[in-house]
């Protein structure tokens, strides 16, 4: 079957192009008012979101995969290595174990996936020929619906792709996956301000960001770019979260701020947002994550996932408040 060829043959081919269709019918049938409703949002309230924001920043329609998700959640940065997918892992790993959330979790990163093996899954999805498209089926793994560019992949394999094909797989992963009812999609952005970036952000229909950053000025400047761009696309940044915010010490508890201290409420502050998280510089995070066992899951009643589950529910909350 053409699914089952090689990453760019199947995710840019025609026959795996059913559910664009089967998307595009289904938008036609839904009428031009519902189409403009953001993901999760009733439809009384899509109407007055619509008028206090304008037509032109209703946000994009939801499409076949989407349709029964309630919230979809950006966790971005804007600088690499800063941990922002450990970040997105644990707090996708958190809303679903901790809180009891139904949860799903989309690496956007097409040019570097790091999602597989965060996840510990591997392999090419299932197809679902049951509904109207052709839908991939999630991996799963901690209860949490995963899908990820890097299930294509063999080995070492770049993805030597310009935006139109990035944008082109991107929108199979997201909209042709059937992910089922979902309370939250969290989705694992690539960093950077670019046209890739822009693109995803118009694309997927967004309740809301939350930023990752580490303390000092290198990557908070970056951080900063990335809420000034959210901005302009009209999407609620719901956060700030400082990652490797300290180190403490394993014998003697001495506690370190190895990146500088101060600098993530002082974004925070000046774009009007809350820390809703503090994360330490520890190798047990490291190590696990590596491993593909996230703290949350491996250390379920430790300090670590404590702080996880801390953002998990400050996020939950928010997108209650929307």
């Amino acid at each position: 079957m053409g699914w089952r060829q090689g990453a760019a043959e199947w995710l840019l081919s025609n026959a795996a192009s059913g559910w664009r269709g089967a998307a595009s019918a289904a938008a036609l049938a839904a009428g031009g008012a519902s189409g403009t409703a953001r993901a999760g949002a009733p439809a009384g309230a899509s109407r007055g979101a619509a008028a206090s924001r304008g037509a032109a920043a209703a946000g994009p329609q939801k499409k076949l995969g989407l349709k029964d998700v309630q919230h979809i959640v950006a966790i971005t940065s804007a600088k690499g290595g800063v941990g922002k997918s450990t970040t997105a892992v644990n707090v996708a790993v958190a809303m679903a174990t901790r809180l009891g959330l139904r949860v799903g979790l989309l690496d956007a990163d097409v040019h570097g996936p790091s999602i597989p093996t965060l996840m510990n899954l591997r392999g090419k999805p299932e197809l679902d020929k049951s509904g109207t498209g052709a839908l991939m089926l999630p991996k799963e793994n901690y209860r949490v619906k995963t899908m990820s560019f890097g299930f294509f992949l063999e080995g070492d394999e770049p993805v030597v792709w310009r935006g139109p094909m990035v944008n082109n797989a991107f929108d199979k992963m997201l909209f042709g996956t059937e992910w089922g009812l979902l309370d939250v999609l969290v989705v694992d952005m690539p960093p950077g301000t670019g046209d890739a970036q822009i693109n995803l952000g118009q694309r997927i229909p967004l309740s809301g960001a939350a930023l990752v950053s580490t303390p000092q000025d290198v990557a908070l400047i970056d951080v900063r770019r990335g809420a000034q761009m959210f901005l302009k696309l009209r999407v609620p940044l719901l956060g700030l979260i400082e990652n490797m915010a300290y180190h403490r010490c394993g014998k003697c508890g001495h506690v370190e701020h190895i990146f500088g201290t101060g600098g993530v409420e002082r974004a925070a502050a000046d774009y009007g947002m809350d820390v809703i998280g503090q994360v330490p510089l520890h190798v047990d995070i490291q190590t696990r994550s590596d491993a593909g066992t996230p703290v949350v899951a491996a250390e379920p009643g430790g300090a670590l996932a404590g702080a996880y589950v801390g953002i998990a529910e400050r996020l939950h909350a928010k997108l209650l408040a929307l």
